[in-house]
């Protein structure tokens, strides 16, 4: 059954690593949260950056590696179209870091936790830039702007750690974007575990303000009794279903 969208309708979509293991990007929860016999906590918290930068970049090289050759999915593709109809009254956010979404042409994009193929430093304000470099050497890659000050910082992924905050201003948007829609709100999250807050309270926001919530997932979520609408199945399959006019 079709969503039913008119002229006034609003769509916020969360989407999770469910949409992108379908194009096979694996994920954490494949390997029971482990990668190499480490906690994936030790490579992806601040801590475990501090303790043995080598081991995080080793990891996130990995990680580049492993997106050669992955490509956007018909779940992708589905929400560039819906965008493309909405347009303003559209709003992605995302839990991956894999650039897919930006990849198959979505625009207005928010990246909750960082994008893999990018480069900050740890240290300095310098944006963060594009960089699909494979480091692969035993050497943690520095900070060129932080050199030219006298000063060494190591070059870190531009991704938001376990204990970190998320960037600044995207739950603001999030929120002027659900307060503007009111009513005619339509939450779409998935592919999520309905774990990891903020994200996971989203669907309570929506009902706050009279909105109607969809949850597209292979399985049912942890938070999947608190969504108007359940569609169990892959997102692949049932998002350009859901979205057809």
């Amino acid at each position: 059954m079709p969503i039913h969208l008119d002229d006034t309708s609003h769509v916020l979509v969360l989407t999770g690593a469910g949409i992108s293991a379908e194009s096979g990007v694996p994920t954490f929860r494949d390997a029971g949260g482990l990668w190499e016999g480490h906690d994936v906590t030790q490579v992806a918290s601040p801590q475990g950056f501090a303790r043995d930068p080598i081991l995080v970049w080793r990891f996130y090289s990995g990680r580049r590696a492993a997106m050669a050759g992955v490509v956007p999915n018909a779940g992708h593709h589905a929400l560039v179209a819906l965008e493309a109809r909405l347009g303003d009254r559209f709003l992605l956010a995302t839990q991956n870091v894999d650039g897919l979404h930006l990849a198959a042409g979505s625009q207005r994009v928010l990246e909750m936790h960082g994008g893999l193929m990018r480069t900050r430093c740890s240290v300095c304000d310098r944006p963060a830039f594009a960089d699909t470099t494979v480091y692969r050497d035993k050497v943690v890659p520095v900070c060129g702007q932080c050199r030219e000050r006298q000063r060494e910082a190591l070059l870190r992924p531009d991704i938001v750690w376990f204990g970190e905050r998320l960037p600044p201003g995207v739950l603001d948007q999030i929120a002027a974007f659900i307060t503007a829609a009111g009513k005619t709100l339509v939450f779409i999250a998935v592919g999520t575990s309905g774990e990891v807050y903020p994200a996971a309270g989203l669907v309570d926001a929506t009902r706050e303000v009279g909105g109607t919530s969809w949850l597209v997932n292979l399985e049912a979520s942890t938070n999947a009794s608190s969504f108007d609408h359940v569609v169990l199945g892959p997102a692949g399959r049932e998002l350009p279903a859901l979205f057809a006019p």
